[in-house]
């Protein structure tokens, strides 16, 4: 049966209250700072709350950095979950990468539609020149490329599909013998 003391606490609620109280006076000075500062943006964020307002970005920040650099940053949590403050730190991690990937999308310089027409007429006079070759007489042309480019516009010819186990079988059919696929060898490398 707990019973309660005269400002509405039961005596459980007490002894937990002053053991917290003689654990925190053993804590360093650091933690305890960093256990204030953690506490006091979370009121903060209750009021932020009360008045109907969605965290900030601040807060959010704040956060994340305190995360990543306090050690027992979960053990002060009391009005956010943990999962919160790292699905917000992957958040950020998301928006960043996503920013500074878009920020330097060039890619290679597109070609001038004449140099490109310029290539394929030049594979086509001169059937056995490669991209190589090709590369060699732009430049003797005054004309600056890649070989790679010049091979991405070429026109490649699309090769004949391979033959299949059946068509070659019935292409080599005289010459195989069917001795050939059951031979035995023996102990003396003879094969019977």
């Amino acid at each position: 049966m707990l019973t309660f003391l005269g400002d509405g606490r039961t005596i459980v609620e007490t002894f937990n209250y002053c053991i917290r109280a003689v654990i925190s006076s053993l804590k360093t000075r650091q933690a305890l700072i960093l256990e204030t500062l953690a506490l006091r943006q979370q009121i903060a964020i209750l009021r932020q709350l009360m008045n109907r307002a969605k965290v900030s970005p601040v807060d959010r920040l704040f956060w994340v950095m305190f995360s990543k650099y306090v050690v027992d940053w979960r053990a002060m949590l009391r009005t956010l979950r943990a999962d919160t403050v790292v699905r917000w730190h992957r958040e950020g991690f998301r928006r960043y990468w996503r920013w500074k990937s878009r920020a330097r999308r060039r890619g290679r310089l597109r070609i001038d539609p004449g140099l490109r027409n310029l290539i394929r007429e030049m594979q086509s006079d001169n059937v056995g020149w490669g991209a190589p070759r090709i590369r060699g007489e732009l430049t003797k042309l005054g004309i600056e490329t890649s070989q790679t480019t010049v091979s991405k516009y070429m026109v490649h010819p699309r090769k004949p599909p391979s033959q299949t186990w059946r068509t070659f079988l019935a292409n080599h059919a005289k010459d195989i013998v069917v001795i050939d696929f059951f031979t035995i060898p023996t102990a003396t490398f003879r094969v019977l």
